[in-house]
């Protein structure tokens, strides 16, 4: 009987483990976003370096 009682106990702990939370969902939805808005801002400031050093490259021939 302990035995039967053990394995429906180790089932039911299996089968709960394996639920995913929903605050875990949104907590790794919410961990991509913030990854992809820094890459985005890293993107946007090497443009902003591009477009500075054009800038003085262009003065430099001018002058």
């Amino acid at each position: 009987m302990k035995k039967l009682m053990y394995a429906f106990a180790l089932t039911s702990l299996i089968g709960f483990a394996a639920c995913d939370s929903p605050a875990e969902e949104r907590a790794e939805e919410r961990d991509e976003a913030v990854e992809e808005m820094e890459d985005r801002a890293e993107e946007r400031a090497d443009e902003m370096e591009d477009m500075e050093e054009e800038l003085e490259d262009t003065s430099a021939v001018i002058e």
